[in-house]
């Protein structure tokens, strides 16, 4: 885009960011923004959304019914049939185009996330940073994993063989409210790279920032009825979105994961599900104290837990343990909360009153069995409604709540081991399987231990940022942390089915040149052992 074209960004512009005086909820969801953003939304009813920094209501929105997701499909499938024609390259340009607006306009969403999520903003840019990723690789890689791939045919030279890729036609997404950019755009990405349409459904509390970045794409050159967007309660209109979809895209719980997947089944139509984690760290007993404490501080509080991939669980070896606890107890204690719209807070506030008093009831439960405190364990009301101190549990056993379920708060249960054997199979000891953290400074050992571990991906010497940005891996859950990869040739390919082309050249397969059943037999027979003589694949 050339600076002619660039949008104005002062005056009457609904998108640019508000003066810095003027940056509090009122000020940053103005009427005319949430008019703009929400002119898109397939809905009749309506509903509202609400900042989790003092419980306040930011906008009213519209609300979709099963017939407006009906609505949205068909608009998308028209619009889809339309764009999977325009060129791979062209499709990927858009991408290339919002990685560069997203950067420009981050203050923007940054702004949106803080007030939908209740995040610090260091925890609001970390989206960012994986969309412009995610735009970057897929709109670079896009033509080289979906172009027509020749592969050896039945009979070489004279079977001719293309594998073909096609888009699965409209997508149905379903995103969580703790990643509103990541999960909601960031997946969808390779979809529209693929050709497809997407009716995503965001969830309402955060849907102001999927609706900005939809905007952001539409500026960079996406059709708008490609992305169409609906809204309201996960069990009214979940189940419509994946009643039309021709491929549904899952992030969110366990629970709900399952039954979307059976939704899915009775209709034949693939699924990708990003589900529930109980994560591990394992500090071995040669790892860097200091680095590690500091690590665990990112691993655990980053977005006050609400990270599907943050570690709940933390296992110390025996000789260390007390040495690392004080390093990390310290760092914790240090931990400065806030809700300003500005750098400068260690963490954030949960995302609203059920997630509060789910931390309250794995914590209380704790502690009236005997848990010790090393560090918060109590709520901020002083700070804000949803505020809880990070904190940390010693002497957790393994039948308590905040052991054995997903707390997604800022909640970690620390425990001793003595052998590495003993560390893995504590750590796999979980129905779920998503993320890892290894801390050694042997770089051998943590790479020998870390593919012991049964979780999608792995971190040595990180909790989860390196695994998860390393966008040409592929990255997902095992286990009941789910189905299906993001990231690399598995993220977008899950968007697309394969079709093979065989040509036949010369000669049928079939008996020809005067011979006979018993002759084309014997022909086929040797030409057989001589493929695998050849060492043909």
């Amino acid at each position: 885009m050339t600076d002619s074209q660039a949008p104005d960004r002062t005056g009457t512009n609904p998108l640019a960011p508000a003066p810095e005086g003027a940056r509090t909820a009122a000020g940053v969801v103005t009427p005319e923004l949430v008019a703009q953003l929400t002119k898109g939304v397939v809905g009749s009813g309506r509903t509202a959304n609400h900042t989790p920094f003092t419980g306040e209501k930011l906008a009213d929105l519209p609300e979709s019914t099963p017939d407006d997701v009906r609505r949205a499909f068909e608009a998308a499938r028209a619009a889809q049939a339309v764009w999977e024609k325009v060129p791979v390259r062209q499709r990927a340009a858009v991408l290339l185009r919002f990685h560069d607006l997203l950067l420009e306009r981050q203050a923007e969403v940054l702004d949106l996330v803080q007030l939908e999520t209740g995040k610090a903003r260091l925890h609001a840019h970390e989206e960012v940073q994986a969309v412009a990723v995610a735009a970057r690789h897929y709109g670079r890689k896009a033509p080289a994993y979906l172009r027509p791939k020749r592969h050896t045919g039945a009979v070489p030279t004279l079977t001719k063989v293309t594998e073909l890729r096609h888009p699965r036609g409209v997508v149905g997404q379903i995103a969580p409210w703790n990643y509103p950019l990541e999960l909601s755009v960031g997946d969808a990405l390779p979809a529209f790279a693929a050709g497809n349409a997407v009716v995503m459904k965001p969830d309402t509390e955060t849907c102001l920032t999927a609706l900005w970045a939809r905007d952001l794409l539409i500026e960079a050159g996406l059709p708008a009825d490609v992305f169409q967007v609906v809204l309201g309660d996960g069990p009214v209109v979940g189940p419509a979105v994946v009643e039309h979809a021709d491929y549904v895209s899952f992030t969110g719980s366990t629970r709900t994961g399952r039954e979307v997947a059976q939704g899915a089944a009775a209709r034949l139509v693939g699924v990708s599900l990003e589900l529930g984690g109980k994560n591990a760290m394992l500090v071995l007993d040669d790892a860097d104290i200091e680095k590690a404490a500091a690590g665990a501080v990112r691993a655990c509080f980053s977005s006050a837990g609400q990270l599907c991939i943050s570690i709940e669980r933390l296992y110390v070896h025996e000789s260390i343990a007390d040495a690392f606890l004080e390093r990390f107890a310290a760092r914790t204690r240090a931990m400065r909360l806030g809700s300003s719209l500005a750098y400068g807070a260690d963490m954030g506030s949960l995302a609203g009153e059920r997630q509060l008093k789910a931390v309250e009831r794995h914590v209380e439960d704790a502690l009236a069995k005997g848990v010790k405190v090393i560090a918060g364990g109590v709520a901020r009301p002083d700070i804000g409604p949803y505020f809880f101190e990070p904190t940390i549990l010693d002497g957790v056993a393994e039948s308590m709540a905040v052991c054995a379920e997903e707390t997604f708060g800022p909640v970690v249960s620390v425990y001793r081991f003595t052998t590495d054997d003993e560390a893995v199979e504590r750590a796999n000891s979980t129905p779920y399987g998503l993320n890892a953290s290894v801390w050694t400074k042997n770089a051998r050992r943590g790479r020998d231990v870390a593919a012991r571990l049964r979780t999608g991906t792995v971190n040595v010497n990180e909790g989860y940022a390196p695994a998860y940005g390393s966008v040409q891996s592929p990255m997902g859950g095992m286990k009941d942390s789910g189905l299906g990869r993001r990231h690399g040739s598995e993220g977008i390919l899950k968007y697309t089915e394969a079709q093979t082309v065989a040509q036949q050249r010369l000669l049928p397969m079939a008996p020809s040149l005067g011979m006979d059943d018993e002759g084309y037999a014997r022909f086929m027979s040797t030409s057989l052992r001589l493929m695998k003589a050849f060492r043909l694949r």
